[in-house]
């Protein structure tokens, strides 16, 4: 196995899915489901070995590129093309990797009582997590698409036919079909324009090179003639600078995942109308691919253009953070206003990446994991309780802590941790990109002050958080919820995990900035 550790992380969920769709007890799918997941995360957790200790190549310092565990091989080569099967681990994806396997085992878990052709449901939930897993270890940007595309399928139907039915909400349609088609859409159209950058950059490497292009983003990344080519301000593409038009398709691709303004309206829809553990994926890691596209292709292969369009990114992303601060705050469907707030957390990441400061990148990463924990736990803790009390409506709620003690006292603990309270998750990201911003020198004179417009969201936050609570779990015990059980053993098993890491990233994040900070560092020197 340790030799092909990688290609084990990413297939063997498929050999799960397989395993599920022999399956002939529907009960015994369930098991099936959640041993593949749980083997799946202890197998990432081997991945440990090679990025702890003072050993050279270790992540702690290791050049970009500098990768563990590669697998490599040649895959199609019909043609001039040359495409390979090409996995590799470093400081960028190895904690995605983690944070994905430890999601999907508790997403599964939090399956266990989906009824509806639970055969099929588990099935494609396995092929989900082979495709996420995919993404973040291909470092062939067509193995990568590959990947991106294979995702894609199962989340449409995950959303579509386990979703909410359909039905009409003053005069619009909503439900799970419609929210998996804006989804589909959405996100076709961003696979459409990486597409044809892919292909660009393949030709244009073909060009630098004399000879056959590469689909290696790691060579994209580090090697001189191909960075030349592609920032080259006299080579055009559709009548535009090359790089500037690649940088700007990729960026549409990566924001519609985010999501950024305006292409965050997929994602309410989804996050209403899907299943509580798929509401748990899309928040906790679908959700930051967006952000890894960015990291891993766009910055550091286009860094020229980056540096170019850093204030507009940081235009966008305060955008974010305000906006979908204000939204939150507007809501009174539970869900709605948990979704919200990741588009708004969302922002801190994108505003952290446009500083383009040692602080910044380290903070908008931080940020990515932190979220990937309060995130999914959130959605969670609102899909316990509408399973007992059949609506979102928080207006009418009310001293649940009291009904439910222990429910009460995690779901303070995970939407304290959404909030960014100082010895949480969500503090440390927030902090260190508003650090990184104030002393960014590519936003320049606009630093000072989207710092400052930056920590009004984090006011924002607090603000919408701290009236949810008060409106839900505090005040007299209301007699229609006296009898609401508090949580089960399986719903602790799942919640538990992600308080323990909210508390564990929020009091010792160094041990997390170690490693990533080599890889984080040198995508930094690709600037200069």
């Amino acid at each position: 196995m340790e030799g092909h550790l990688l290609s084990w992380i990413v297939f063997l969920p498929v050999i799960g899915m397989i395993l599920v769709l022999l399956t002939p007890n529907p009960r015994s799918v369930r098991y099936v489901s959640v041993a593949t997941t749980v083997a799946t995360f202890f197998v990432s957790l081997l991945m440990f070995q090679g990025f702890v200790g003072p050993d050279e190549g270790a992540v702690f310092g290791a050049r970009y590129g500098a990768l563990h565990f590669v697998e490599r091989a040649n895959w199609i080569t019909a043609g001039n093309f040359k495409i390979e099967y090409f996995l590799g681990a470093d400081g960028l994806n190895f904690p995605l990797v983690i944070l994905t396997t430890l999601i999907a085992m508790l997403a599964a878990v939090a399956s266990w009582n989906i009824e509806k052709a639970p055969k099929a449901y588990h099935a494609l939930f396995l092929l989900l997590e082979t495709g996420m897993l995919g993404v973040f270890l291909a470092l062939d940007f067509f193995l990568f698409y590959i990947f991106w595309e294979v995702m894609l399928l199962p989340m449409y139907f995950l959303i579509g036919v386990w979703g909410a039915p359909s039905r009409r909400e003053a005069g619009v349609i909503r439900g799970g079909p419609y929210a998996a088609i804006k989804f589909f859409l959405y996100t076709l159209l961003g696979s459409i324009l990486m597409l044809v950058v892919m292909l660009a950059f393949y030709f244009k490497s073909a060009d630098a090179l004399g000879g056959a292009g590469t689909f290696d983003l790691i060579a994209m990344a580090t090697s001189e003639q191909i960075q030349q080519a592609f920032n080259d301000p006299t080579a055009l593409f559709l009548g535009a600078k090359f790089g500037l038009v690649m940088f700007i398709f990729l960026y549409v691709a990566f924001a519609i995942k985010l999501p950024v303004f305006p292409f965050h309206t997929w994602l309410p829809d989804a996050h209403v109308e899907a299943p509580t553990p798929i509401s748990m994926i899309l928040a906790g890691v679908l959700l930051k691919m967006g952000a890894y596209g960015l990291f891993r292709i766009s910055v550091p292969i286009l860094p020229e253009y980056a540096t170019y369009c850093a204030v507009g990114l940081a235009v966008l992303g305060l955008i974010n953070i305000i906006y979908g601060a204000l939204c939150a705050m507007a809501q009174t469907d539970f869900k709605k206003l948990v979704a919200y707030s990741s588009i708004s957390h969302m922002g801190y990441v994108l505003l952290g990446l446009a500083a383009m400061t040692e602080a910044g990148f380290n903070g908008a990463m931080f940020q990515v994991l932190a979220h990937g924990i309060s995130s999914p736990m959130c959605f969670f803790l609102v899909g316990v309780l509408y399973d007992r009390a059949h609506h979102r409506d928080i207006n009418r709620f009310g001293g649940l802590w009291l009904t439910m003690p222990s429910y009460g006292s995690l779901a303070t603990l995970g939407f304290f941790a959404a909030l960014g309270l100082p010895g949480l998750c969500g503090f440390i990201g927030e902090v260190y990109v508003l650090l990184g911003t104030y002393q960014s020198s590519v936003l320049g004179a606009y630093a000072k002050p989207f710092a400052v417009i930056a920590a009004l969201g984090a006011v924002l936050t607090a603000g919408y958080i701290l009236w949810m609570i008060q409106r839900v779990y505090l005040g007299g015990q209301r007699d229609e919820y006296a009898g609401f059980p508090d949580t089960t053993g399986r719903e602790v098993f799942v919640l538990v995990p992600m308080a323990v890491l909210a508390i564990f990233l929020g009091v010792l994040p160094q041990y997390t900035f170690d490693l990533m900070d080599g890889t984080l560092r040198n995508i930094l020197a690709i600037f200069g």
